[in-house]
């Protein structure tokens, strides 16, 4: 065995429903196991009636694993999230979800932040009730067409105006896939706002730490009751195995035959889709 099932934490990330989940449905397959986190940025395809619940996540909700669904999504408040996958067939609650912009918010408050925003227009109302005025740090996000060379100018300056600049990153990731093909994430402009100003970021998505320690709080397990579930080799799997807990790696959306090669990241195992995973960990449930 692999694990001992208790919890399953399901992230998924993204502007498009996930395409392992599509193929899950095609395939009419199973579920994994503890807390498992999926992420990908693919449209899914849905049929009408008892087709449209995803009958993977349904298999995990009628089972006795605990399910989380976490996202490193910043192009969408979690309501305009939540709406888009109860549109699309999930059971899914705002409660269910861990984001970064609310874990960012909360950072800010307790240090008495106020940010200027680098961020998609549609998650600005997640930072509503934070004080925006004379800035002393950065927030940037997926800010999507809002990275122009304005912007990041102005973003620069911000920082590089300030004695000791704080720039704060809804996430990392390199890049992302929709449907007309792969697309710069915020870790690229994260990235050159490093560079410029000669600091670190602070991330509060994945793959940092404590974002799967809100998530594992959340679901009141400890790390080694939990796995991980997803495409992103460093950010998923990396982000949950840093943390203690056991990551699984799907073959579909980000990855990439050369992440199996990958110097630092190794799963704990490799499954061809979300299904499988299913399948695997509803047969250790019965052992």
């Amino acid at each position: 065995k692999l694990f001992s099932p208790q919890s399953l934490a399901l992230s998924v990330q993204g502007k498009r429903a996930p395409q392992f989940l599509r193929t899950a449905r095609r395939q009419e397959k199973s579920c994994w196991k503890r807390s498992g986190y999926v992420q990908e940025r693919t449209r899914w395809h849905l049929g009408t009636g008892s087709e449209r619940r995803p009958p993977s996540i349904h298999r995990i909700k009628a089972s006795s694993l605990k399910l989380r669904f976490c996202t490193n999504e910043t192009q969408a408040t979690r309501e305009k999230f939540v709406k888009k996958l109860q549109g699309l067939g999930f059971d899914i609650s705002v409660d269910e979800v861990t984001a970064p912009a609310p874990a960012a918010c909360r950072v800010l408050k307790e240090r008495s932040l106020r940010p200027h925003l680098l961020v998609h227009d549609d998650v600005v109302p997640e930072f509503a009730e934070i004080d925006k005025a004379n800035p002393n740090c950065v927030v940037i996000g997926d800010a999507a067409d809002n990275f122009s060379y304005a912007n990041l100018n102005e973003a620069f300056r911000v920082l590089i105006g300030l004695e000791n600049p704080v720039l704060i990153s809804l996430g990392r990731g390199r890049y992302y896939k929709e449907t007309d093909g792969l697309k710069l994430d915020v870790g690229a402009y994260m990235k050159a706002l490093e560079y410029a100003c000669d600091i670190q970021a602070e991330v509060v998505g994945k793959p940092a730490k404590m974002f799967f320690e809100s998530a594992l709080a959340e679901l009141g397990v400890q790390p080694q009751q939990a796995i991980m579930i997803g495409d992103d080799i460093v950010n998923d799997v990396g982000g949950a195995q840093q943390c203690g807990m056991r990551a699984l790696q799907v073959r579909t959306g980000k990855y990439r035959p050369s992440d199996e090669n990958h110097p630092q990241v190794k799963p704990d195992a490799y499954v061809n889709n979300l299904a499988e995973a299913v399948e695997l960990l509803l047969q250790e449930l019965r052992e």
